[in-house]
């Protein structure tokens, strides 16, 4: 798939993009992602992105026509895209949405900065993506995030297929919390693993894994077994 940055500090991405499954997902060409300097569409001597909100008020504003200009720049070579603004505005980002996100051809994620965006740029969008409510200083971490959360779901980027199948949120899952996992050694400073897990028995191990995750659900975040009406 194609994703696309508009960002004012590209050089955020150099180690996000050459580290780990991130890497994994370019080499392989399951990603090509290209990053849109907004600073490069900038006005004037100084490349000017922003300006003083009219009517007054503390910080500065990103322009409408910078941010046009770059949403432009990348489809005028790629083609249309899905054009998602990165705001603590937008719908909280969640599972569904990152399978929804990974299902295009191209997503065009636009990075904010300063005390956001001229009202404008919203009408240049598809949706309004948030991680939550909290404000960061801009949208490059978001985009980050987003961006892993798309990637690993595509074919061949994890080493293991159900890897992200099972895991919390998952439909796999039934869209709860994921079960406890275990590891070597068997017992830690009186802690033991449950002696399910070591039976062998592929039948009783997947009915205590539902079990668990239900029971880790109910204890963390009930609102995800009330969504599903149990």
């Amino acid at each position: 798939m194609q994703v696309n940055v508009v960002t004012l500090f590209p050089e955020l991405f150099t180690v996000f993009s050459e580290t780990s499954f991130v890497k994994k997902a370019i080499v392989t060409e399951k990603l090509a992602l290209r990053l849109e300097p907004l600073r490069e569409h900038g006005l004037g001597k100084h490349k000017s992105v922003d300006d003083t909100p009219y009517g007054g008020g503390a910080g500065m504003v990103l322009r409408v026509d910078c941010v046009a200009s770059a949403i432009e720049a990348i489809e005028a070579s790629a083609g249309r895209a899905h054009r998602v603004l990165l705001t603590p505005q937008g719908k909280r980002f969640v599972q569904p949405m990152a399978s929804e996100l990974v299902s295009r051809e191209s997503v065009t994620l636009i990075c904010g900065r300063y005390e956001g965006f001229d009202e404008r740029v919203r009408s240049l969008v598809d949706e309004e993506i948030s991680l939550g409510d909290f404000v960061l200083a801009g949208g490059e971490l978001a985009a980050m995030a987003i961006i892993e959360a798309m990637i690993r779901l595509l074919p061949g980027v994890l080493g293991n297929e159900e890897s992200a199948s099972l895991e919390s949120f998952s439909d796999a899952n039934g869209g709860l919390l994921e079960y406890p996992q275990y590891t070597r050694p068997a017992t830690f400073r009186g802690q033991v693993v449950p002696e399910v897990l070591t039976t062998g028995d592929h039948g009783r191990i997947a009915e205590w894994r539902q079990g668990a995750a239900l029971e880790r659900t109910l204890a963390r975040r009930p609102e995800l077994v009330r969504g599903k009406g149990r």
